[in-house]
């Protein structure tokens, strides 16, 4: 019998997890839980605690970070587990989808080489906004062998202590580097055709959207700075064209707009970059998400710039602080 934990991550999650808590048990039997909480300031760790779930408080003296977070519960899931098997991490905005645990296992009975297995993640109000629609569309990853995944996943947990767990110091992009590592010590990473858990961005304005652009522009940044000496390089193509349609293109754009209106024409380039890129989506992808991903995708690369460029500034100014 394997023996299977679970790591619930999140921070003043309160309404979604009055949602989440009470259909753990209906949805799989988990031999422990363990919920892992980054300062909340709501009713979370109550909730936790009236559920019955293993509470883990991070200390707020060292910043909160998502990768921090599931390895503080993987640390309390082997001390309570001495046999643990599998993991299952979840963040507090997620359900998990009845069925999937046992799909997942039963992958990974059938596939030693696996390490990770993922399922299809969906938003859960999907037609509440253009933002959430762009989100499920993300989640929308084709089934059979990835090269990364999000944050809502199993690992078998041998793998997990093999590769050292997740990087405690990535504050975005934790779970591609984790990824990453896993492929390199030749364990493979798969998406199977099960519905694994819904998720509620609750996203509903442009701030909210421009914020998480700029957080994958951060994460574009890190992971390749981080992994430009090593083997494989993260998000290379990511990151030039962030710098070239959201940087240079852009500069040079509204430049030639403030100097002469005549060339306004040159900001046509970003419809016609959506306009390629929704003709090329894949089949899987619903018709009435198309449009409004391909516009995101098109106009990301500014947002992301600017996240790329906060992250070399900070660690710029890490660097001299450090040498003096």
């Amino acid at each position: 019998m394997n023996s299977v934990g679970l790591v619930l991550i999140g921070r003043n999650e309160a309404a979604n997890l009055h949602r989440t808590l009470p259909v753990l048990g209906d949805v799989f039997e988990f031999d422990h839980v363990v919920y892992v909480d980054s300062g909340s300031t709501d009713d979370s760790v109550a909730l936790a605690h009236k559920f019955d779930v293993d509470v883990v408080e991070l200390d707020a003296a060292e910043p909160f970070t998502a990768a921090r977070a599931r390895n503080a519960g993987v640390r309390r899931l082997t001390q309570m587990l001495p046999t643990l098997d599998f993991i299952q991490f979840l963040d507090g905005d997620c359900e998990l989808a009845p069925g999937y645990m046992e799909d997942a296992l039963e992958h990974f009975k059938e596939n030693d080489q696996v390490g990770i297995v993922v399922g299809r993640n969906r938003e859960r109000y999907p037609s509440a906004s253009v933002y959430n629609a762009i989100c499920d569309v993300e989640w929308n990853t084709p089934v059979g062998t990835l090269d990364a995944c999000g944050g809502i996943f199993t690992i078998r947990h041998d793998v997990f202590a093999e590769i050292g767990g997740f990087d405690d110091s990535l504050a975005a992009g934790e779970e591609p580097e984790l990824c990453l590592r896993l492929r390199h010590a030749g364990h493979e990473i798969h998406r199977i055709d099960s519905e694994m858990s819904l998720h509620d961005a609750d996203m509903h304005h442009f701030k909210q959207w421009w914020t998480r652009m700029e957080r994958s522009g951060r994460a574009f940044a890190e992971g390749h700075h981080r992994t430009q000496d090593g083997p494989e390089v993260m998000y290379s193509a990511e990151t030039r064209r962030s710098w070239l349609f959201g940087g240079y293109f852009f500069a040079a754009a509204f430049l030639a707009v403030v100097a002469d209106w005549r060339w306004a024409a040159l900001a046509a380039f970003y419809p016609a970059q959506a306009w390629r890129i929704k003709k090329n989506l894949p089949e899987r992808i619903p018709e009435d998400q198309r449009a409004a991903y391909a516009a995101s995708c098109a106009t990301a690369y500014v947002p992301q710039v600017v996240g790329q460029v906060k992250f070399h500034a900070n660690r710029m100014s890490e660097e001299r602080n450090a040498s003096n």
